[in-house]
């Protein structure tokens, strides 16, 4: 009678594994592809901190040694970084905020809406009311510096490269876009390029850098100088 007993309440148990098995590993799933999309953090060790470190350095956030350890100077110079980028202020480097350090994010399924999303505010903020060319035109100078060595290798990583943009800078980046602004940024990724490869462009009745006026232009749409 005991043994049968026994029997019973293994029997049990078993079931009610089974009936769990599916709540427990959807719970476990989620945990692990939540630890998967925060990449860096607090205490974490390795290249990836390096080059976080590497690129915090050179923007003058960080003034620590570039050692591959995410210690807390590099927690206070991710959040600096995430304070003035726009970004959500909580000292873990996630996709977003690698993206906007113009590194490798891993995230390849949002990149793209993601991206159009980053540009189309860019347009907005830098050349609402320019014609319509003029608009894919600005998009497409920050394509062509992703694929310039001397620029960042992302598109976050160009357009919140320090001084890059004005729009970045006085905060209309943040404005919302018009429906305008998504089409061109669209066009600029599908390959569309107004610009001829130029990687700069400017106002000439309001640029303050003598250095712009040493590039070469290449042509002008609305109020944009487009240069090399």
């Amino acid at each position: 009678m005991q043994k049968q007993k026994v029997i019973r309440i293994i029997i049990a148990v078993l079931i009610s594994l089974s009936l769990l098995y599916p709540v427990l590993t959807d719970g476990t799933r989620d945990f692990f592809e939540y630890s998967s999309a925060v990449l860096s953090y607090y205490g974490s060790r390795g290249t990836e901190v390096t080059n976080i470190q590497k690129k915090l350095k050179q923007w003058g956030y960080y003034d620590g040694n570039v050692d591959g350890i995410f210690g807390y100077q590099t927690y206070k110079a991710v959040r600096s970084f995430q304070y003035k980028n726009g970004l959500k202020v909580d000292g873990v480097v996630g996709p977003e905020t690698l993206s906007a350090l113009g590194l490798p994010s891993g995230a390849q399924h949002t990149a793209v809406s993601r991206d159009v999303n980053l540009l189309a505010h860019l347009i907005h903020g830098e050349a609402r009311g320019e014609p319509y060319v003029g608009q894919v035109a600005v998009a497409a100078v920050v394509l062509n510096r992703v694929r310039d060595s001397r620029f960042p290798n992302t598109i976050a990583g160009v357009i919140y490269q320090p001084g890059a943009f004005d729009a970045v800078a006085d905060g209309q980046i943040n404005l919302e876009p018009a429906a305008e602004s998504y089409k061109a940024a669209q066009d600029a990724l599908n390959g569309w390029d107004p610009s001829y490869g130029c990687v700069y462009y400017y106002n000439p009745n309001t640029a303050t850098s003598k250095w712009i006026w040493t590039r070469e232009i290449v042509l002008k749409i609305g109020k944009h100088n487009f240069a090399k």
